[in-house]
């Protein structure tokens, strides 16, 4: 029961459940769901799903085949309060809990049923820096212990069709290289995550339970164009899938693809930037992108692009990536 949980929500009843907004066609067909703000202070997705559901409201939009479910807000304490999480990152460790201790594991244990429903998830986020869009796609289809697929060809079909231009894989690897490395450094802190299913977010979850799923970096926060990619990448899904009869526009003449190829977490709060870098940002091989405490530096093992730098990460926790291109073209 959420009254178990100790946490101050207000008086704020939507902070109690998740507003869900489902769609069934009499005819079979796919099952979809959409989601947004599984960070509170994204909310380029909400917007663009609230402009799809007004869409759908007024006929502009006609679910003809399939299913689709609407989640606007996932974290609603973390939106209420206009912050990425409520008491912890939603999109980390999403996993159902018999013992649920925080707000999120009661999210959590609403959220991936719900999921595991459908077969595919478009999922909209937006982030700090300025930038343009890009989405992340899951693995190659292997039969592997870390992410075992079997979707890899539609995911590339849905990327392609989303109006990015980027694409970005090796979340999953990445992230898993990051936690072998904490447990050499023995990091003896609690806040320190060494374990690979704390990569594990609304994408990850979908693939685990045998679906699909793309999420899709809308934009800066604040961009004002950001809900605007949002919507479209939703009509654009719907007419992919064949849920609604709405035109399907041709993927980008050309679209760039990336892998994150490693992770670097933040050792000490004295770690610091050279400069105030953002994702996507270019890299020469032996570039010098920071300082350790102990006055060591950080240099990139090889060209590429620096991605998700996190100026407040914590120690123990990631702090920025490196990325260079994929050997994986959609």
């Amino acid at each position: 029961m959420m009254a178990d949980i100790d946490i101050n929500t207000g008086n704020d009843p939507a902070t109690q459940h998740l507003r869900i907004h489902r769609f069934a066609a009499l005819h079979s067909g796919p099952r979809l769901i959409v989601t947004g703000a599984v960070h509170g202070n994204e909310v380029a997705g909400t917007r663009g799903i609230e402009q799809v559901l007004q869409e759908l409201a007024t006929g502009q939009i006609r679910i003809t085949r399939g299913t689709v479910t609407f989640v606007p807000v996932c974290n609603p304490l973390a939106y209420a309060r206009g912050e990425r999480f409520g008491q912890r990152n939603l999109n980390r460790r999403l996993l159902p809990s018999a013992a649920p201790r925080d707000y999120e594991d009661h999210v959590a244990n609403v959220l991936c049923p719900l999921l595991a429903e459908h077969d595919v998830l478009l999922d909209l986020h937006s982030f700090r820096s300025p930038g343009l869009p890009f989405a992340l796609r899951g693995p190659a289809d292997n039969t592997g212990t870390l992410e075992p697929f079997g979707h890899a060809r539609a995911e590339a079909r849905l990327c392609a069709h989303l109006g990015v231009q980027r694409v970005v894989d090796g979340w999953m690897p990445a992230y898993a290289a990051g936690v072998a490395l904490r447990r050499q450094r023995a990091l003896a802190s609690d806040t320190v995550q060494e374990d690979p299913s704390y990569g594990v977010g609304t994408t990850e979850y979908m693939r685990s339970v045998g679906g699909y799923a793309v999420t899709l970096e809308c934009g800066q926060h604040q961009d004002p164009a950001a809900p605007a990619v949002a919507r479209q990448a939703i009509r654009q899904t719907l007419a992919l899938l064949g849920l609604a009869a709405l035109p399907l526009a041709p993927p980008p003449p050309s679209i760039e693809c990336l892998t994150l190829a490693q992770v670097v977490d933040r050792h000490d709060a004295g770690d610091r930037f050279v400069k105030p870098w953002t994702s996507f940002d270019p890299l020469a091989a032996g570039e010098l992108i920071a300082h350790r405490g102990d006055g060591s530096e950080v240099r990139a093992a090889h060209a590429g692009y620096i991605v998700f730098p996190d100026h407040a990460a914590r120690p123990g926790h990631e702090w920025f990536y490196l990325a260079r291109p994929s050997g994986r073209a959609l």
